[in-house]
């Protein structure tokens, strides 16, 4: 079978506009994706690392294992596998923006167990014992999905375990089911983040990854939903980017400030309203 190319274009087209103008919004940790405000009072550094916590928490993991993190972002989960779980990383990214922050992180801190690769999952070949994946599934294409989960069954040992975060669509008959109504102007806002924002990007429905998984052979051993916790996170953001408009206006500029700030905004009042879900997969082999 000829090798798939990774999406290398449409991710860096999001995920490299700028570190500094993501710096503005994200927590200092960069960690973007869904926080979890596990406890009353947690600021949104603390959140994220409890989501990270929550993730690696759900796979078992022990000293000398070789955790492969598929969509590593700026590294955050990398870091914190292998400083707490004492395991060997190594984090996959298409964004040369974050591939280049791991890497000079990775450094700086001293951590030689953890490895960053500008490589796709299409152009990994090694093994590992345990994978986590969080935020990275929206990116990867439904026709993907049967290939993807093959691979990751395949490098896996008997028992591993692999944990996947993404993001949760519905379809319209399930949204009227469920008496969520939608409008033209919701069609517009899906529009514009698929244009604007996540160019390629492609949301799985809530019984997508089971399905996909189990086809392979993966049991799914539980399914957790974080969606109130993602309003939250986005509130948050939006706040911050408001906060540093006239710097996100001198890093980008007021239409790319407008519309991350319309993205942001719109994205929580979409998780609040229950158009959009954000669940934890644990999937074991």
């Amino acid at each position: 079978m000829a090798q798939l190319a990774p999406f290398y274009r449409q991710v860096q087209a999001h995920y490299d506009l700028s570190d500094d103008f993501y710096a503005l919004f994200l927590d200092p940790s960069m960690t973007y994706s869904c926080a979890y405000f596990e406890r009353p009072g947690l600021n949104l550094e603390e959140a994220q690392l409890a989501k990270i916590d929550l993730a690696l928490g759900k796979l078992g993991l022990e000293p000398g294992m070789t955790l492969l993190d598929v969509g590593c972002g700026w590294g955050s989960t990398m870091i914190r596998a292998v400083l707490t779980y004492g395991v060997r990383v190594i984090g996959l990214t298409l964004s040369r923006n974050q591939f280049e922050h791991v890497r000079t992180q990775l450094r700086d801190l001293g951590i030689s167990e953890a490895e960053v690769r500008l490589q796709g999952w299409e152009e990994f070949d090694g093994t590992a014992d345990r994978i986590v994946s969080i935020g990275a599934f929206e990116h990867f294409r439904k026709q993907r999905y049967p290939e993807f989960f093959t691979r990751c069954h395949r490098m896996l040992p008997p028992g591993g375990r692999m944990l996947l975060h993404t993001i949760i669509g519905h379809t319209l008959a399930d949204l009227r089911a469920a008496d969520i109504p939608v409008t033209r102007e919701d069609a517009l806002f899906h529009i514009f983040v698929k244009r604007e924002i996540f160019p390629g990007g492609q949301l799985p429905q809530p019984n997508t990854v089971p399905h996909e998984a189990e086809a392979v052979g993966f049991r799914t051993t539980r399914i957790q939903s974080l969606r109130p916790h993602y309003a939250r996170t986005l509130d948050l953001w939006a706040a911050a980017l408001e906060a540093h408009h006239p710097e996100a206006v001198h890093l980008t500029s007021e239409e790319v400030y407008q519309r991350y700030l319309k993205y942001l905004t719109g994205c929580a009042h979409y998780f609040r309203a229950g158009h959009l879900d954000v669940m934890q997969f644990t999937l074991q082999k």
